[in-house]
């Protein structure tokens, strides 16, 4: 019997999940707000690690074309005191593919291939315990119902309150994302202080952290401890009013190292919200979630490798044990919470270290990470 399952988001996890079940024969509703692949820039890029999003990627049978896609030299990572001294400058072995590089867009769109995406359809609510099965609410007013839907909705999940009524709250720290383009040819005194991969300045509850994407694009995030509403009296809308006060954010350190901000295109304002260390819920047949819609965490590079690894276990499982759904998907939740507790933990602690009051702190985890 082939179940009707559904998937809301096409993040990485949602579509490893759709992936991994297309490779089994079983087809999956992807449901994605978004009216299309490109209307929203797709973010940083992403390291994926060898147990994590690399193995969600073989059981997609993706891990050839990941490898062919990917940049092993993004692993490079810089780090710099606020005066601009060079503190440590790792770089990976010519073999190393522990965690390469790839750009968000690329991964899409290798995980896409042949998946039909349902673009354009924006859920409002999911309602379990219907008489046909779960029912999905449509903002358009239309509703459709399936046997599992599969929440990989992200942050602000609207799958999430089926099965907990648990919310994200803000940690503290804020990003604030820019990003420069043809970094290489049009500033290349940033180009090198960059390197092929990440370079990190760490100062008093603040950080500056620039990387490398395909193509002379780079990312750049100041991160801060702030208070949610610190930027009530500015317009962040109006790009050199917060180029003005990031600057004085920043102010005393080295002049390269702020010509990232003096330099940057423009800004988001990105709070970081995460959801409790171990958030569980009381299973809800016909519902589950995974990836941030299940534990939000610090963006340390955990997240969408969790994403991508569930997406793939969930798949299997179904694809396994095609008779008995529910077991299968209470078996997923298991697993998955007992993981991501753990990370969760490590994130946190994380977070803690990198904007700190003690700029040795964000060193010495680095160190604990990457011993030279």
């Amino acid at each position: 019997m082939r179940h009707r399952i559904a998937v809301v988001g096409s993040g990485p996890g949602g579509l490893t999940f759709a992936r991994v079940l297309h490779r089994h024969g079983y087809p999956v509703a992807v449901l994605e707000r978004d009216p299309a692949p490109d209307v929203r820039p797709p973010g940083g890029a992403l390291d994926l690690h060898e147990g994590l999003g690399q193995f969600a990627l073989d059981k997609a049978g993706l891990l050839a074309e990941f490898q062919a896609l990917s940049r092993p030299e993004g692993q490079a990572m810089r780090i710099l005191d606020a005066d601009g001294t060079v503190l440590r400058d790792w770089r990976p072995r010519q073999d190393d593919r522990a965690n390469p590089e790839i750009d968000r867009g690329q991964l899409r769109d290798l995980l896409l291939g042949p998946l039909d995406v349902q673009w354009g359809r924006s859920v409002t609510q999911v309602v379990p315990g219907t008489r046909e099965g779960v029912a999905v609410h449509f903002a358009d007013g239309r509703q459709e119902t399936f046997d599992l839907v599969v929440g990989a909705d992200g942050a602000w999940s609207r799958t999430r309150p089926a099965v907990s009524s648990v919310t994200p709250h803000y940690t503290g720290v804020t990003y604030v994302e820019s990003s420069l383009d043809d970094v290489d040819t049009r500033h290349p005194d940033l180009a090198r202080l960059i390197g092929e991969g990440s370079v990190a300045v760490y100062g008093v509850n603040r950080a500056l952290v620039a990387q490398r994407n395909s193509g002379g694009h780079v990312k750049v995030y100041a991160q801060f401890r702030a208070p949610l509403d610190w930027h009530a009296n500015l317009d962040l809308a109006d790009a050199e009013a917060v180029r003005s006060r990031l600057l004085a954010l920043f102010d005393g350190w080295a002049a390269l190292v702020l010509d990232l901000l003096r330099h940057a295109a423009a800004f988001v304002h990105r709070p970081l919200y995460v959801l409790p260390v171990s958030h569980t819920w009381t299973h809800v047949p016909g519902v589950t979630l995974l990836g941030d819609a299940a534990h939000l965490m610090p963006p340390l590079g955990a997240g969408a490798n969790l994403a991508m690894l569930e997406g793939a276990e969930l798949a299997e499982s179904i694809a396994a044990g095609p008779g008995n759904l529910d077991e299968a998907v209470r078996a997923f939740e298991e697993q998955m919470w007992a993981r991501a507790g753990r990370w969760a933990e490590i994130t946190t602690a994380g977070l803690e270290r990198l904007v700190s009051p003690d700029p040795a702190e964000a060193l010495a985890l680095f160190d604990q990470v990457q011993p030279s």
